[in-house]
């Protein structure tokens, strides 16, 4: 918290209330000895609260002083016993401030313990705000992979698990006017650390012939699991291999997941 915001929050009115646990006024205290600004206002706060004490403090004249002062020379110095005063007014003045300070103590805390509170409505908001934005973004994506699925201008291409994952699946939607290609790859394990799903668009004949069209990454951050790769001439087949992370040339041909034929 900066100086300027100490000063604002009502904190340091609490400090010189003495309404503070001990690790806060230890914290204040501190602050006021390696920051001027914040000693200054403590000592205005103090000035303030000596002035408001002194209003009700009780006054005596003038010529009341000159009695006092003629009854101890008649006494030659000796002490004159006073005796206990009946009016009782001077304690209501002193009940009275102490009242007062009490009362702009808590003000000073309710206030603060109010500034707290529209603090935290508006973390809460924020909060809201951003799961809402989350949601929204989810909800475009969602409506994108089923207008994909849904295209029945895609070609969907099966590919099946292979020797070393035979359980693991994926599917492609190809659009040949378009060239536009996507991966569902909701049926692939995920790949482990350092390795990534690398896609491959493969010619059969006259000899087989693979072509690079991206890799899976950020495969866990991808929930639903659709990634759109690079757009695909021809092809007659599609596969899908594990790589090092940042991809190969080649396929490495032990590391096929998934095939299929379109």
């Amino acid at each position: 918290m900066e100086a300027q915001e100490y000063i604002e929050s009502g904190i340091l009115e609490l400090y010189v209330y003495g309404l503070l646990s001990e690790k806060e006024n230890l914290e204040i205290a501190e602050l006021a000895k390696n920051n001027p600004e914040v000693d200054q206002e403590i000592i205005s706060i103090e000035k303030a609260v000596i002035a408001l004490s002194s209003s009700f403090s009780p006054f005596h004249s003038v010529e009341n002083f000159e009695k006092i002062k003629a009854r101890l020379e008649l006494k030659h110095g000796k002490v004159v016993d006073m005796k206990p005063a009946s009016n009782w007014s001077q304690y209501v003045g002193w009940a009275a401030a102490v009242l007062l300070l009490l009362g702009l103590g808590y003000q000073t805390l309710e206030l603060s313990k109010t500034k707290d509170a529209i603090s935290t409505v508006g973390n809460e908001k924020n909060k809201i705000q951003k799961e809402y934005a989350f949601l929204d973004q989810q909800n475009k994506q969602t409506e994108k992979n089923l207008s994909i699925v849904r295209d029945i201008k895609n070609t969907g291409v099966t590919l099946g698990g292979q020797a070393v994952s035979p359980t693991s699946f994926a599917k492609v939607y190809w659009n040949q006017q378009t060239k536009t290609t996507y991966i569902d790859a909701a049926g692939l394990p995920t790949p482990p650390k350092g390795m990534v799903y690398q896609v491959w668009s493969l010619k059969l004949s006259p000899v087989l012939t693979p072509t690079s069209i991206g890799l899976l990454d950020n495969f866990e951050g991808n929930t639903q699991k659709i990634f759109a790769v690079s757009q695909t001439d021809s092809a007659e087949a599609f596969g899908i291999t594990l790589e090092p992370a940042g991809g190969s040339p080649t396929p490495t041909m032990e590391q096929l997941y998934t095939l299929g034929k379109v």
